[in-house]
């Protein structure tokens, strides 16, 4: 495990248990909790956005003063502000710490969190105690936020503050990219966990099995960023809390190596904040009184500041000079003995034993007094687990490699949600390829109508054309950008052997359509999306309309050398509502997977409505299953699921948990079998309402046009190239 990343959880389900049918923003939940609530797919509204309609933050970002916005941040870290004063006059632990928590929240078994949306300044994360005074470190931002106006995002802004801060203190970094853009309003689809207070602890199926932790979350309790830093549950213990953070980074897709150098490089600046009574804290920001103006934490009756500041409740440095950037902390931490003590809020800390006067750091109020240094429960685990300790002596004895890798892990946290490196912004972003970022080839250029009638003549049908093409397209998430259908990893481990992709199906089709790319010079990732057009257009003309189905080639292959073999394990479909599939029973119900699943790959409502509808009557099942084709017109593009759904000739009768039969009234025999993704567009009001438009014979042209448009959305969600100006 040392060098692994850590597997998805305890193999759950990686979706919030009931989180799709509760609300607490609405009373429609009280008094109806079964109700499922589609405001997942309606998250980032155009109406938030107080932005015209034609701004593009990734074109305006790039008229950016580069060198300005730098100089001015570099400035900041020395400019202590009375209101907010910096310690020991530098305030570059600070908005590390901040760039370090708006990243860090990234989990890789839905690709949410993360640094790209600026969703730092909302709730629930501007007001968790792990946040605890960055609202701060925000209003700090805020002159150069003003300064340079739109041409900088808040999500770009705080982590390029992290990097300016560690170049200040002397480390060189290993690039940066702009390109994140900011939402406005809360991420109400990111799940953060089900308990109702601060620090609570319902995550886990086993507490003592660690890797327990409910998928998909990633944090050890509500409210923090990792784990706890005082040991599990409060309780200190190096050897236990190693567990925890093994595994919490695993789940960003951190190994070993990248897990040490982060908890290293992190805090060989900065401090924790200790020496008063938390309980003298005002409430967090969302909590805050009016005339707060959006400030959380304060201190009742004023004060609190500087030297009695209280964040985590930790008192101290860890390193001898906290504001600059040297090898002290592994020197301090592997050359001293530590005992366990507490903080003045009462904190657990350790301290060194007989530390030696020039290795103690300064005190923050006089610096001619020295204080001990203090380390974590997480950072004694770098001194007593077997793998970390031998990582630690190995940076060490060589403190060039750990500046490389931590500069390199930290790039890796802070860009993980960004996407592929081709679509990075600005001077300082890296050239070189990383795993991780999911690398392509480039896109071919090749005869298309040439293709076609190559694809025509395989003998392929229309249903398995249009499946793998759905399958090689559907593990796109909008979150994290990963997936989709560039690259054609389809036909690579671990993708080409996934349940969900029938493998014996994928092998058949992928033999001829390989054998049409190489004829025509094309990427194989073009030709699948090629072939489902043609077998959707087959489809369209079957039911009786000659509509063409857009496509944009320039899709790449990847190789499997360029493939993260376990990194995309994590991608792999567990349900599949378009194709009507759930591996396996869960506690979540279906659609509230299907919702999820629509969110990912940034669906409306309507769009989810069309593409069930459609997929249906194409006759895509997993399995050839006959669920929810309710039409005569098998593998023709109608309206017929619709028009059947809604026909109250039919009446519904249950089978079994997800099996129902709809039953002719007058005859009483069944004529067609469903599962709840199926009469859900037929039982929820919102859903009905869409149902009820395209069962209508006059929209009949509309539903077909609608569909393609939709499905090519989909085939082309991971081209960020081909989208246009919201």
């Amino acid at each position: 495990m040392s060098s692994e990343i850590s597997k998805n959880g305890s193999g759950k389900c990686p979706v919030m248990h009931g989180g799709m049918t509760k609300t607490n923003q609405s009373p429609t939940s009280e008094w109806w909790p079964k109700n499922l609530n589609l405001d997942i797919l309606h998250q980032h509204d155009s109406k938030t956005n107080p932005m015209d309609v034609k701004f593009d933050y990734k074109s305006e970002v790039k008229k950016l003063d580069f060198n300005g916005i730098k100089k001015d941040l570099i400035n900041l870290m020395t400019d202590s502000q009375e209101w907010w004063p910096a310690d020991l006059g530098h305030y570059g632990g600070l908005f590390i710490r901040m760039a370090w928590h708006s990243a860090g929240t990234y989990r890789i078994a839905d690709g949410r969190g993360g640094s790209g949306t600026g969703n730092h300044r909302f709730a629930p994360l501007n007001s968790w105690p792990d946040n605890t005074n960055l609202d701060k470190a925000r209003r700090l931002l805020w002159p150069i936020k003003k300064k340079y106006g739109n041409k900088i995002s808040w999500a770009d802004l705080m982590i390029l503050a992290g990097n300016m801060a560690y170049e200040s203190m002397g480390l060189k970094m290993y690039g940066f990219s702009f390109g994140r853009e900011d939402i406005w309003h809360p991420e109400k689809d990111v799940y953060w966990g089900s308990e109702k207070e601060w620090l609570e602890n319902k995550r886990y199926d086993n507490n003592e099995d660690r890797t327990s932790l409910h998928n998909p979350l990633a944090a050890v309790v509500m409210g923090l960023i990792y784990v706890n830093p005082e040991g599990v549950g409060g309780k200190s213990d190096p050897l236990r809390t190693a567990h925890d953070v093994r595994e919490t980074f695993g789940r960003m897709a951190m190994n070993d190596e990248e897990t040490c150098a982060l908890t290293v490089g992190g805090h060989s600046v900065g401090r924790a904040h200790g020496n008063g009574d938390a309980s003298l804290l005002g409430p967090e920001p969302e909590a805050a009184d009016i005339h707060e103006q959006g400030f959380g934490w304060n201190k009742k009756g004023g004060g609190g500041l500087g030297v009695n500041q209280v964040t985590s409740g930790i008192e101290g440095a860890w390193t001898t000079h906290p504001n600059k950037w040297d090898h002290s902390y592994l020197n301090l931490l592997l050359n001293y003995d530590w005992e366990l003590k507490k903080s003045p809020a009462g904190a657990n800390q350790w301290e060194p034993i007989n530390m030696k006067e020039e290795d103690k750091p300064v005190d923050l109020a006089d610096p001619s007094i020295k204080r001990n240094p203090i380390m974590t429960d997480a950072d004694m685990a770098m001194k007593m687990d077997p793998s970390y300790k031998k990582i630690a002596e190995k940076f060490h004895k060589d403190p060039k490699y750990l500046e490389e890798t931590f500069a390199k892990a930290w790039f890796k946290l802070t860009h993980r949600d960004l996407g592929p490196r081709k679509y990075y912004i600005g001077p300082d972003a890296p050239k070189e390829d990383l795993i991780w970022q999911d690398p392509v080839s480039d896109g071919k250029d090749f005869d298309v109508e040439k293709a076609k009638k190559l694809i025509e003549g395989t003998g392929l049908t229309s249903s398995e054309m249009i499946s793998t093409a759905w399958d090689s397209a559907r593990t796109y998430r909008r979150s994290d950008h990963r997936g989709g259908a560039n690259g054609a990893r389809i036909r690579l481990e671990p993708q080409k052997n996934w349940e969900g992709n029938e493998p014996a199906r994928l092998n058949k089709v992928l033999g001829k359509l390989e054998s049409v790319a190489s004829e025509t010079g094309a990427s194989v990732a073009d030709i699948i999306v090629l072939a489902g057009n043609v077998g959707l257009e087959q489809a369209i003309k079957k039911g009786g309309f000659n509509i063409k189905v857009p496509f944009s080639a320039g899709r790449g292959d990847a190789t499997q050398e360029q493939t993260d073999v376990e990194s995309f394990k994590v991608l792999e479909p567990i349900h599949d509502a378009f194709r009507n599939w759930v591996k396996e029973e869960y506690l979540v119900d279906p659609e509230e997977l299907m919702l999820d699943r629509a969110s990912l790959m940034d669906l409306s409502a309507k769009e989810m409505t069309i593409l069930i509808g459609g997929m249906r009557v194409l006759n895509t099942n997993h399995g050839n299953s006959n669920h929810g084709v309710l039409t005569d017109n098998v593998g023709a593009l109608t309206n017929d699921f619709f028009v059947n759904l809604t026909d109250m000739k039919f009446k519904w009768n249950l089978v079994d948990k997800n099996l129902y039969e709809i039953v002719d009234r007058k005859s009483n025999k069944a004529k067609f079998t469903a599962t709840r993704v199926d009469l859900v567009f037929g039982s929820n009001s919102i859903l009905r309402s869409y149902a009820e438009v395209y069962a209508q014979d006059d929209n009949k042209e509309k539903f077909v046009k609608d569909f393609v448009e939709v499905w090519n959305k989909v085939m082309n969600a991971d081209r960020q190239e081909l989208k246009k100006v919201h």
